[in-house]
């Protein structure tokens, strides 16, 4: 039998900064509160959100909050997930901004550190003040040193560390220890699970499992379907790496977990919608269905 899926010491290519490497700093060295930050705004520098309008005008307020604009923003645009938002600029034949990327929250958070650290605007280059202090993070937190980085979709490095560093590191949030580290580890925790739907969207995996767990575990996904796991009530922290970067089975896979833990029913609807449903057509008929490998938790 293979190891658990969240000791397996594959590498990932993992949003890290969902809430481990760029919000972490961000909230320890003070700069969240420096420039007033709420937990709305700490929410937001954990996501890889749909860039509906509550993530787009926030992250807006938030720049010129910082006397700052959409030009400051190294993300790149990119059209928003959301189908509201998505429609209106298709619909009105208005570009997308870089406010729209999924990770424009994680940005204005590095802004907002980069601001706190009185340095230079190019904050996603590698040898940059706050990429430094987010790799500090990163290893601090993995308790691995970071054998490479590569580019994200979003600019921003991304270093390289197992999964079991991976579900490490989301154990410490699980079960944040005193000092600053802690506090802000708290506190980040505290706002993904106040904000869902800043996290991710509605219609999401991430914003649809945080809500049915009525605030007991918070969960994010990750590029080349990474997903983390944070339950405090037991200390645990849960990291999972799909081989073939698949979503639908990252999403499967953290929901037969949560069942697994008890954090959720087996006949609660978002658990047939990502693990126990039928598998339907454009028409609707019912052409499969989802179930657990052979040995996987039930």
């Amino acid at each position: 039998m293979p190891p658990p899926l969240w000791l397996a010491q594959a590498r990932a290519r993992c949003s890290l900064p969902s809430p481990a490497a760029s919000a972490a700093p961000l909230s320890a060295r003070g700069g969240a509160d420096a420039a007033g930050r709420g937990s709305d705004q700490l929410a937001l520098a954990c996501p890889s959100h749909s860039g509906g309008r509550i993530h787009t005008e926030r992250v807006a307020a938030w720049l010129s909050g910082l006397g700052l604009d959409d030009g400051d923003l190294r993300c790149g645009a990119h059209l928003p997930g959301d189908p509201a938002e998505r429609k209106r600029l298709i619909c009105s034949d208005e570009s997308p901004c870089q406010v729209h990327n999924n990770c424009s929250g994680k940005h204005a958070g590095f802004l907002t550190l980069k601001r706190h650290m009185n340095a230079g605007p190019e904050y996603v280059e590698i040898d940059h003040p706050v990429q430094r202090a987010v790799r500090r993070a990163f290893e601090e937190v993995t308790g691995e040193t970071a054998t490479g980085w590569g580019i994200d979709g979003c600019s921003a490095p991304n270093f390289a560390c197992t999964v079991e560093g991976l579900a490490h590191a989301m154990a410490g949030f699980a079960r944040p220890g005193a000092g600053a580290r802690g506090w802000a580890q708290r506190r980040l925790v505290e706002a993904m699970l106040a904000h869902p739907e800043l996290v991710a969207g509605e219609g999401r995996a991430c914003t649809e499992l945080m809500r049915a767990m009525q605030g007991r575990a918070a969960v994010k996904t990750g590029a080349e379907a990474v997903f983390v796991g944070i339950v405090p009530e037991r200390g645990l922290g849960i990291a999972l790496k799909i081989a073939d970067g698949g979503t639908r089975g990252a999403e499967a896979a953290i929901t037969a977990l949560m069942v697994h833990l008890g954090l959720l029913e087996e006949a609660h609807p978002v658990v047939q919608k990502y693990l126990t449903g039928p598998m339907r057509n454009w028409r609707g008929l019912a052409t499969g269905e989802l179930r657990r490998a052979e040995g996987f938790p039930s």
